[in-house]
């Protein structure tokens, strides 16, 4: 096995992924508690990069599922669920609630496909920078890019849950994160709308 392209594969992962474990942590910090979560979040973030993967070596052999002109739109789901969650933690805030922790119970945590459609929204624009890369690595090259991305998937959702867990930024999750979530996935949902182009911004 190729070390270069191992080599590649880590890095062409880690700069495209970076902001990921920001968002991981705060799903964790979110399903912090509650049974099945760690699964639910892990299962949602392999769901969403598989799908990339999907588009990008379908792509890479010529078939376009995405066309290029879709992808700032996918901005419209980390939006649209950071408005949720945002109209979530202010109803509950406005009915007197102000008891975090039971508004966390009451939701169980993040759920499988909330996680991927974020994970594939935030990552959609990675798929132009894949398929060039999988294009020119041939069937062999492409195979060990996505074996070295399905690893390092599992590294994100560690570094994710570990950042979640370290007790000073836990306090901080705990206390914020009903807050820090919404706003990070409108921030996400936005960029990805205006960096793009979509609706002519």
């Amino acid at each position: 096995m190729n070390l270069g392209i191992i080599g590649q594969a880590v890095g062409l992962f880690t700069v495209t992924n970076i902001d990921d474990i920001l968002v991981l942590a705060l799903f964790f910090a979110q399903g912090a508690g509650h049974r099945h979560s760690t699964r639910r979040i892990v299962v949602g973030q392999y769901l969403g990069f598989a799908a990339i993967l999907a588009v990008a070596v379908a792509a890479a052999f010529g078939a376009t599922f995405l066309p290029e002109a879709a992808i700032p739109y996918l901005g419209l789901l980390p939006l649209a669920l950071g408005l949720k969650a945002a109209w979530r933690a202010w109803t509950h805030h406005r009915e007197g609630g102000g008891d975090e922790e039971e508004a966390q119970a009451k939701q169980g945590g993040p759920g499988p496909l909330e996680v991927a459609a974020v994970t594939f929204a935030n990552g959609g624009d990675n798929i132009g920078v894949y398929v060039p890369v999988f294009a020119t690595a041939g069937i062999g090259g492409m195979s060990v890019y996505a074996v070295v991305f399905l690893v390092l998937v599992a590294v994100w959702c560690f570094a994710g849950r570990f950042f979640a867990t370290r007790p000073v930024i836990a306090k901080v999750l705990a206390r914020w994160g009903h807050i820090l979530l919404p706003m990070v996935l409108i921030a996400i949902g936005l960029l990805i709308l205006i960096e793009g182009g979509a609706f002519g911004l």
